[in-house]
């Protein structure tokens, strides 16, 4: 199953439009509160401008990249934890991602309501955080008092958890988030399954106008946005929901030309996707034959074997080795065959840590 992350924020702060835009998906988006009402799900192909180097050298019949999965989540509003504007059915979307991001609306308009009734990025940014908390305190209590009576009969495994808990009762009595209390791995399996929701990592979209993308440090909001992240040890990534939506319109040289009108290196897209990967711990590795060149996703530190089986559960079963080369060793040698004659394609077996950027041709038997 692929990692997916969750797009939150207040209703109409930009959230469906940048859905819209970077996946195609069609994710309704409208100016009113509650618009988003189930998650709509959708996988972007993940830009690397490596695939196409690697295309030039192996002239492949196909390229395929790698994919990211998007979730829109429902606008939360203050009280959600407490059911407010359904925010318990909202907050139950939540707790199916792998991260969050977290996007705050970062521009003037009097044509879109703001919930509030005025744009202030900081109340926002606690708005919503503050109900991720909310939700779970509700749930390490309501957690703690079922373990509370197995404590009492002598249970080891339950005295153990209940400490971990009452730890992290205490920092989200404090309104802080659950990611903030140090854990050991075999602390951490304990709760795992209570799957709380300020437990997973964050980053924070900065929503501005199209006029503002350019130069969107000089914004006022998006410097309290960046202050109150930099509080939180969070990154941001600024974009411009609105100018997404045109630029997913180009392709190749007028997309190209487009962003340079702009000033941008790149598009937000591609910027949301990069701070994604770092935030869950994503690298890309290839595979590269005449058939296709492909991008598959892994976790860093995920060893040859594991790898092997994202393609097929059978190349992890049977591995037997894994032939690696590095993408910038293929690159100065300009085709396998010379990087296999300048000894730079290697043969790996089962505890080799696939880095990002390797080529890997995976021997199985089965």
């Amino acid at each position: 199953m692929p990692l997916t992350t969750g797009i939150v924020g207040l209703p109409n702060v930009g959230k469906s439009t940048l859905f819209n835009a970077i996946t195609r998906a069609g994710a309704e988006s409208a100016n009113y509160p509650f618009c988003t009402i189930d998650p709509n799900v959708g996988v972007v192909d993940v830009p690397d401008e490596r695939l196409n180097q690697l295309a030039a050298i192996v002239n492949p019949q196909r390229v395929i990249p790698t994919s990211f999965q998007f979730t829109d989540i429902a606008g939360l509003v203050k009280g959600a934890s407490r059911g407010e504007g359904l925010g318990n059915q909202f907050l139950s979307h939540i707790r199916e991602v792998d991260a969050i991001i977290h996007v705050v609306r970062c521009f003037e308009d009097e044509n879109i309501t703001h919930v509030s009734g005025k744009v202030d990025p900081v109340s926002d940014m606690e708005t919503i955080n503050l109900e991720l908390v909310l939700a779970d305190l509700e749930t390490v209590e309501r957690r703690l008092d079922r373990l509370s009576r197995q404590k009492k009969s002598g249970d080891a495994q339950a005295t153990k958890e209940h400490g971990i808990l009452t730890r992290l009762q205490s920092q989200l009595a404090e309104g802080l988030p659950a990611r903030g209390v140090d854990l050991s791995e075999e602390e951490w399996a304990m709760i795992r399954s209570l799957n709380l929701l300020t437990m997973k990592k964050m980053l924070y979209a900065a929503n501005v106008s199209e006029e503002d993308v350019a130069a969107a440090e000089e914004n006022p909001f998006v410097r309290q946005v960046m202050e109150q992240a930099e509080k939180e040890g969070a990154e941001v990534v600024t974009i411009s929901a609105q100018l997404e939506a045109e630029i997913v319109e180009l392709e190749g040289e007028e997309r190209e030309l487009f962003l340079e009108e702009l000033g941008l290196a790149s598009s937000g897209l591609d910027r949301l996707v990069a701070a994604a990967y770092r935030l869950l711990g994503l690298i890309t590795y290839f595979t590269a034959g005449e058939k296709e060149v492909r991008a598959w996703t892994i976790t860093e530190g995920t060893k040859a074997p594991q790898a092997a089986g994202v393609i097929h559960s059978d190349f992890e079963r049977g591995f037997i080795r894994a032939e690696v080369v590095s993408y910038q060793d293929l690159l100065d040698a300009g085709s396998m065959s010379q990087a296999r004659e300048r000894g730079l394609l290697r043969s790996e077996g089962k505890d080799y840590v696939v880095r990002d950027g390797d080529i890997v041709h995976f021997r199985f038997n089965v």
